[in-house]
């Protein structure tokens, strides 16, 4: 019966350890989309250029 708890808990620890991997790359896709959406305006404000030195560019 011991060794059917310790089974369960390592089942239940490696299903865990599978749902976080999956949460950690599905936030990582999305942020990967929200960056690939991202309009010139917002991409401009998180540079350090100005409008001046983008355009010189």
């Amino acid at each position: 019966m011991l060794e059917q708890l310790r089974s369960k808990k390592s089942d239940l620890k490696k299903q865990e350890e599978q749902r976080q991997e999956e949460e950690r790359r599905r936030k990582a896709e999305e942020r990967k989309r929200r960056e690939a959406n991202k309009s010139f305006e917002e991409l401009l404000n998180e540079s350090d250029m100005d409008w001046k030195q983008f355009k010189d560019k």
